[in-house]
């Protein structure tokens, strides 16, 4: 069912795009429009895990550099049945985590210091194996995808009055309203696709770790946190929010990318009563650690 309705999303957006290539340039400009996302889409199909973590400084470690982190992700792996994905470090006092690449066999896995530094080792494995929910659900190419087009939807509609080629017959009525409502539609058919895969992510990350009430307490953490701690690559890139575990700014409104934080920590703690897990206490440090000590929590505490 999932599967069906991001599809039917998808091809909502990609409706919407040719409909305002139509709006501004009659049939041409919406063959014109079909082209171009079709050729954004092969575009970040092939580059999208470079570009973000790029846009990340994020920096790939191996077993050697962080075995902690790496051994963590290889059984995580081996458990979700995926390929062992390449694992990133951010440096960066935001806590946050997110994953991304094509396919499975080309993913990448990333989190940074700031989070590191302030989740438990279990709580840690809760995360990324919601990470690696996402590569084994095929989020990471699904939100490339429907991020792209919804930028090109907003581009579009903010450009299109220059590209509509002087025709007169155009209904100016239709431009304006193509202008004003493209980009608001886009965007909550991009909030309905983000927020299905979050708690789809969940379920499989609390599966894949078999500890749903360490993802509960790590997303309790995360989300005070990160509405403490600015993001400066959300703050120069609103779209890069979708990535995250949880929202960039840590708060939940009407257009957030992910659903409320409370409403998944519910559904993750009934899991956790489902299979007798007994409940965590969550405390958020009052002082975080930067640098090689935000590695110190994934050894496992006493």
């Amino acid at each position: 069912m999932n599967s069906f309705r991001t599809i039917a999303l998808l091809a909502a957006l990609t409706a919407l795009f040719m409909g305002l290539g139509y709006v501004f340039g009659g049939p041409g400009g919406a063959a014109v429009a079909l082209a171009l996302a079709a050729g954004m889409n092969l575009f970040t199909f092939w580059n999208a895990d470079r570009i973000v973590l790029s846009m990340h400084g994020a920096h790939e470690v191996d077993e050697r550099a962080c075995p902690a982190l790496t051994g963590i992700v290889r059984t995580l792996a081996a458990r979700a049945g995926l390929p062992m994905p390449r694992v990133y470090i951010i440096d960066s006092p935001h806590p946050n985590a997110f994953a991304t690449g094509r396919d499975p066999d080309h993913a990448a896995v990333a989190a940074t210091t700031g989070l590191l530094g302030l989740l438990d080792r279990e709580e840690v494995a809760a995360v990324l194996a919601h990470e690696l929910g996402h590569v084994r659900n095929r989020d990471t190419l699904v939100m490339t995808m429907t991020a792209t087009i919804a930028g090109a939807i907003s581009m579009l509609a903010n450009f299109g009055f220059f590209f509509r080629g002087g025709d007169s017959r155009s209904n100016p009525l239709a431009m304006i309203a193509a202008v004003l409502l493209a980009p608001f539609a886009a965007m909550i058919v991009q909030l309905a696709i983000s927020r299905t895969r979050e708690y789809g992510a969940d379920r499989a990350g609390a599966e894949i770790s078999g500890n749903p009430a360490a993802l509960a307490s790590a997303l309790r953490k995360l989300h005070v946190a990160a509405s403490r701690i600015p993001n400066p690559v959300a703050l120069r890139n609103p779209a890069a929010a979708a990535l995250y575990i949880v929202p960039a700014g840590g708060r939940h409104s009407l257009f957030s990318t992910h659903p409320d934080t409370a409403n998944r920590i519910a559904l993750l703690e009934q899991m956790a009563a489902e299979i007798g897990a007994p409940p965590r206490r969550t405390a958020v440090p009052a002082s975080r650690r930067r640098g090689p000590s935000a590695l110190d929590p994934l050894r496992r505490r006493g």
